[in-house]
């Protein structure tokens, strides 16, 4: 009996203390200059790091069921759901994450899916047999990246796009799913940026595209059996036709298309005439995507108006959209007709919801939503919503982004976290924040997504503003930003981080150069250093796509612009703490670049955390080191920007 006491009571202290505890690092996380995270910290960000969600990746060709991508263990994995609201059932196992998967539609017996190891994003094909559970490596295998797997209709092939055979080009290649050894190039390039987009309902033909820029990009039409492709356009240089579907006559396709306007459009493209013809030239938006139902009566599209994804449905028949009821605000993706009859299915995201997969049928207007996905226990409902907000820039150009407000219980001017986005062709929209809404429920920080020029959505003129010389015109835009934040009396503009990964990286840097004066401190995750090494080390696939937008470095005089704007040849002007976060494997963004950052700060003396993942890429998917970022980086966020005594190492 005296024994079971003492034991009780040393639980019950060892209990007590654990929360004082320092956090264990994961084993792949090398952490360079960070304190000890302490144990309550991380309990209480996790709480907001718990979400998950679910994307729609494809239907069930003969069973209303669909195939979903969601996370149960570390990293998102293939699920199956027989009916809306069903269980998601498990498909596939992996220690690293599964991209994308599609049945064959011929008979639901078997999928396709992608697959990179350790986030190298040398991305290999596999046959998973759903009636064994066998998985078949289709594709070579190593330092081939194997992308954008397209089913024939019959399901006897599968076309995709490989570096297999130099290492840069993207070939088309053809294999039978259940012959690995029959894989063939169907057609030789020598670009990039080539990818296939649809396979006809008799086999015959296929369309691909080949991505020049974000605003530029050409669509072909190949022969299968000679492998021959014929240039569709668009003829212009400034033009481009994107997320191509055969219609079902085999005779034309419906395109996004910005040809002759500023905006992506719906459009449809006679092959005999290789000419677009608008058919919503009344939407002043950019389109998103588009997917054409299987009869090709109905073509579903989505519209970006404003940062939220609107659904449109198209009637190929009286050439006019139909009226749908009331679908729920947020931002929608994943446009997916079912094989049988007119129902849509797509994903949606909002500020309360993580992502979740719902359907519509056109015929009968029932709107049925298949998951739903988990918030860690959270009342979401009450996370504050954002607000759209527009400031002038040093040119009078108008810039806007979303404010997401503190919790409504903190009074006075509220300090400011400032998050750019990347790409630079990207676009923040108002989606959940996952462990970000922690700044704003615990802490009560107001969080700022600017969407500088160079952002997507906008349309072509605005996505163009930022390209080579101009580069520093949306850093310019960050500082139009802070002169913004100091004429709102609900901010306070002597506490502001500055935070963003990929390209938001290079701004966040490029930002601390230009106003380190105006900013307590800024966090900075697999971001751009300087431009020129960037794009020596880049993986070759990417490179030229990536000169397209920043300038070849190879000219001497962009090489000089490069040199001048480099944050890397300017960081005695930064001043305030950085955390800097690199993945070892990183195709994208070299994890050199932030080690040299690193390296350069702690010359001048700046305060540097350092944290580098040996088994991760561009950005942190494995769960359990995002947990332990989301720890680290609110522990950096209440030592410098709330400026709370930091601990000791």
């Amino acid at each position: 009996m005296r024994l079971s006491v003492l034991l009780i009571l040393s639980l019950n202290f060892a209990l007590l203390h654990a929360a004082d505890a320092p956090l264990p690092v994961p084993s792949n996380l090398k952490p360079d200059g960070l304190p000890e995270i302490p144990r309550a910290l991380f309990d209480e960000v996790n709480r907001y790091n718990e979400s998950r969600s679910a994307a729609l990746l494809d239907w069930g060709p003969s069973r209303r069921e669909i195939l979903i991508s969601t996370r149960f263990g570390d990293v998102p994995q293939l699920h199956r759901v027989a009916m809306p609201g069903g269980d998601r059932r498990q498909l596939t196992f992996f220690p690293d994450r599964v991209a994308g998967g599609l049945f064959n539609p011929a008979n639901g017996d078997e999928l396709v899916f992608a697959k990179d190891t350790g986030g190298g994003e040398f991305f290999q094909l596999y046959i998973l047999d759903l009636r064994t559970g066998n998985i078949t490596l289709l594709t070579k295998g190593g330092r081939s990246r194997n992308t954008g797997p397209v089913w024939s209709r019959d399901g006897k092939q599968i076309a995709y796009s490989s570096t297999a055979r130099d290492g840069t080009n993207a070939d088309i290649w053809l294999v039978e799913p259940r012959d690995p050894k029959s894989a063939r190039i169907l057609l030789q390039t020598s670009e990039p940026g080539w990818s296939v987009s649809d396979w006809s309902e008799d086999g015959k033909q296929i369309l691909l595209t080949l991505d020049r820029s974000a605003v530029v990009s050409e669509l072909y039409l190949l022969d299968v059996s000679s492998g021959r492709k014929t240039k569709l356009g668009p003829d212009a240089p400034d033009s481009g036709w994107f997320s191509a579907k055969f219609a079902n006559d085999g005779k034309g396709a419906f395109v996004v298309s910005n040809a002759n306007s500023d905006y992506r459009q719906l459009a449809y493209i006679d092959f005999a005439a290789k000419k677009p013809t608008v058919l919503r030239s009344d939407l002043h938006w950019d389109l998103d995507d588009l997917d054409v139902s299987r009869d090709g009566r109905y073509v579903g599209y989505l519209v970006d108006e404003g940062g939220y994804g609107k659904l449109h449905v198209f009637d190929a028949r009286s050439r006019k959209d139909i009226a749908l009821p009331d679908i729920p605000s947020g931002v929608i993706s994943g446009l997916r007709w079912r094989p049988m009859g007119h129902e849509i299915g797509f994903t949606l995201a909002s500020a309360h919801t993580p992502g979740d997969v719902y359907s519509l049928n056109i015929d009968t207007k029932q709107l049925d939503r298949w998951t739903y996905s988990e918030t860690g226990g959270l009342n979401a409902s009450q996370f504050p919503e954002p607000k759209l907000i527009h400031w002038k820039s040093f040119d009078g150009l108008s810039i806007s982004g979303f404010l997401y407000p503190a919790a409504m219980r903190y009074t006075g001017a509220r300090p400011v976290i400032i998050d750019i986005h990347g790409g630079p062709e990207g676009q923040f929209r108002p989606s959940y924040l996952g462990a970000v809404n922690y700044y704003m429920n615990e802490l009560g920080v107001a969080v700022i997504f600017p969407n500088v020029r160079g952002s997507t959505g906008y349309g072509k003129t605005y996505l163009n503003l930022d390209n080579g010389m101009k580069r520093e015109d949306s850093v310019k835009d960050i500082g139009a930003l802070l002169d913004w934040i100091k004429a709102q009396p609900e901010l306070d503009s002597n506490r502001i981080m500055v935070t963003g990964g990929s390209y938001g990286g290079y701004m966040t840097l490029a930002t601390m150069t230009h106003y380190s004066y105006r900013v307590r401190c800024a966090v900075e995750q697999v971001g751009i250093s300087n431009f020129r090494t960037f794009l020596e080390h880049t993986e070759s696939y990417r490179r030229d796509l990536r000169r397209v937008e920043y300038g070849d470095e190879r000219d001497p005089k962009m090489r000089d612009f490069f040199e001048t704007i480099s944050p890397l040849n300017n960081a005695a002007k930064i001043t305030k703490p950085m955390f800097i976060v690199a993945g070892r494997n990183d195709p994208r963004v070299p994890y050199t670049e932030g080690q040299q950052m690193t390296e350069a700060l702690r010359k001048n003396n700046v305060p540097v955390w350092y944290l580098l993942a040996e088994d991760e890429g561009h950005g942190f998917v494995k769960k359990r080191n995002r947990d332990f970022l989301a720890a680290a980086t609110a522990e950096f966020v209440e030592t410098y920007l709330l400026q709370r005594e930091p601990k000791a190492e």
